[in-house]
């Protein structure tokens, strides 16, 4: 990897992208982000319960694609260039374990997708959100179009992607886009908050309810009352099972171990 993601492995994970001053996402941030995915994805559960995923800097969480390059995306007329991106993020997306943005700053275009990709998302007052692509003439191209309705709606979403129109961390909130908004300066702290609290539960599962709600949209909800049948049963053959019950027996704090 270069230096343009950092990864530190720990019980509440941090994430941060760093390409200053913008956090620009070019090729080499893109490696770097998907060979930490795939560090994260083969995590043990109990070593890594939750992921805060933030931007390095005051100025933006990530503005997304360099514009300057677009002519020539568009001169190479393929594909692999948005496939990449479009993988990545379903990569990001897919992690067995929660993970929260902390957005500090501007989150934009593509940085904005990539924070939709997260479970929660938390902003600071002076964060701004949007979706700009029509001004540039283009279309977004990492999932905006396919997480924003899922997340606020589908006349939200048209209205924000139609217009392009780039709204404030009250207004973010007020529409369901973030979960909470938070003093200047203290985004990545709260996200961080947020995580501890998450770790705290069993991480087995912490993880299967991720997994069901994350499949509640996309199938029936019988099938999706099976899967939560499916999932009790995994769960109460576990050892954390165990130690949950007789810890609220026992009136002490439980010890989770992710097995």
């Amino acid at each position: 990897m270069t230096d343009r993601v950092h990864l530190s492995l720990a019980r509440v994970a941090s994430l941060e992208l760093d390409h200053p001053p913008l956090n620009i996402v070019d090729g080499e941030l893109l490696e770097d982000l998907e060979a930490a995915i795939a560090e994260l994805e083969v995590a043990p559960p109990g070593d890594v319960r939750a992921v805060v995923v933030s931007g390095h800097g005051e100025r933006a969480f990530s503005v997304g694609s360099d514009v300057k390059e677009f002519e020539a995306h568009r001169a190479s007329g393929r594909a692999e260039r948005f496939e990449l991106e479009a993988r990545i993020a379903q990569r990001l997306a897919g992690l067995p374990m929660p993970t929260i943005a902390a957005i500090e700053a501007s989150a934009l275009g593509g940085g904005l997708e990539l924070a939709l990709c997260c479970d929660l998302r938390v902003a600071s007052e002076r964060a701004k959100l949007g979706l700009p692509e029509v001004r540039l003439a283009v279309t977004p191209s990492t999932g905006g179009t396919q997480r924003l309705p899922r997340i606020v709606g589908i006349g939200r979403s048209k209205e924000l992607l139609l217009t392009g129109r780039v709204i404030d961390a009250a207004e973010a909130l007020r529409i369901g886009l973030i979960n909470e908004v938070v003093p200047a300066g203290r985004a990545v702290a709260r996200a961080r908050e947020i995580g501890e609290e998450i770790a705290e539960g069993g991480p087995l599962a912490v993880r299967a309810v991720k997994a069901l709600v994350d499949g509640a949209l996309d199938r029936p909800l019988a099938d999706g009352h099976r899967a939560e049948v499916g999932a009790s049963v995994r769960i109460f053959a576990t050892d954390d099972l165990l130690e949950g019950a007789r810890s609220f027996v026992e009136k002490r704090p439980p010890t989770y171990h992710g097995r």
